[in-house]
């Protein structure tokens, strides 16, 4: 399943244009169906990018922002006919990632997502976010719905670099690459082994991932 784009937007012809455009990149957009649910849709914590309008039934999405910044980190896009320097200045002071003033392009729309996730995702060096599973690199652990597990060395190491290439596959010869140093000698064997390990520990701790195999190429963490 690709990323999770939440669109809050009230303009129904524009939902749909969004929502096929970004489907056919592997993006899963979801909507608002009801504008007094808006808060616990976005609390939900299902989302990986929010696209916000700002002029919105009931509360602006100025309002939005400010109750999102509060509570969450996730990346926001302010896509609004509000043209206004004051008004792009404050929606950037509030918080949000990115500006975009109706009419736009739709491929501009995509590329500043593609951006944005990639900065974000990066943007803490010591914490790496996906799937709402957490990987603190300083500690060595992974953080999911209040319970963690310790790794140890091979086992970060793998879950890093499968982290920072999510949902993309790594191939066997990166992985031994990675695991490999001046005071152990990895072989094929023992990237197996160490594979094998980590599916089980993930699995017996009810983390929310899973590592498939690619036969003959390599391994993908979705």
């Amino acid at each position: 399943m690709g990323r999770r784009i939440l669109l809050i937007e009230d303009d129904v012809n524009l939902i749909k244009y969004i929502e096929e455009y970004l489907n056919a990149y592997d993006y899963v957009v979801e909507t608002i169906k009801d504008f007094n649910n808006v808060e616990k849709k976005i609390f939900e914590g299902k989302s990986d990018l929010i696209l916000l309008d700002i002029n919105l039934p009931k509360f602006d999405g100025f309002y939005f922002l400010k109750l999102i910044r509060k509570k969450l980190n996730i990346p926001v896009i302010i896509v609004s006919s509000r043209s206004e320097e004051a008004e792009q200045i404050r929606g950037i002071d509030l918080g949000a990632d990115d500006y975009i003033t109706k009419p736009f392009s739709i491929g501009i729309l995509l590329a500043k997502i593609n951006a944005v996730l990639r900065r974000t995702s990066s943007v803490n060096e010591n914490i790496i976010e996906v799937n709402k599973v957490k990987l603190y690199c300083e500690g060595m652990e992974i953080i999911t719905d209040n319970k963690s597990m310790s790794l140890s060395k091979n086992e970060y190491k793998l879950l890093k670099i499968f982290f920072i290439n999510y949902e993309k596959v790594v191939t066997r010869e990166e992985l031994l690459e990675e695991l490999w140093d001046e005071d152990e000698f990895v072989d094929d064997n023992t990237l197996t082994v160490n594979i094998t390990r980590l599916k089980k520990r993930i699995k017996e701790n009810n983390i929310q991932l899973t590592i498939e195999t690619k036969r003959g190429v390599g391994y993908v963490l979705k």
